[in-house]
């Protein structure tokens, strides 16, 4: 793969099958040239983003930031964080549908 800076980024066959296996993904393949064109077109955009002139905009971590960074309209600050109480787990294992008494029982959704 090419870097971001590159105007020819291209993801090959074998990294889109590398990306999938990473993923737990079993692409058909008429699905492989799909997601590699998909692939392509989101470096492309990212590429793209990278080009954009961001003087003067200050770097986000949270969402939450951007409440503080502009003026907010009416209803959309974030609620205080306050302590609550936890739900008794008694009461939550009752109406679990599997349980050993402390945890959840789920079924196994990833194969390997």
């Amino acid at each position: 793969m090419t870097t971001p800076e590159s105007p020819t980024t291209s993801v090959t066959l074998e990294e889109v099958r590398h990306v999938a296996t990473l993923a737990n993904l079993q692409l058909t393949a008429e699905e492989e040239p799909r997601m590699q064109r998909d692939l392509n077109a989101i470096l492309e955009h990212v590429a793209a983003l990278s080009k954009l002139d961001t003087t003067g905009v200050p770097p986000l971590a949270q969402v939450g930031q951007l409440l503080e960074v502009h003026a907010a309209p009416a209803g959309a600050s974030l609620r205080a964080d306050q302590p609550a109480a936890s739900l008794n787990r008694a009461a939550v294992m009752e109406e679990a549908p599997e349980t050993d008494g402390r945890f959840f029982k789920v079924p196994k959704v990833i194969e390997r």
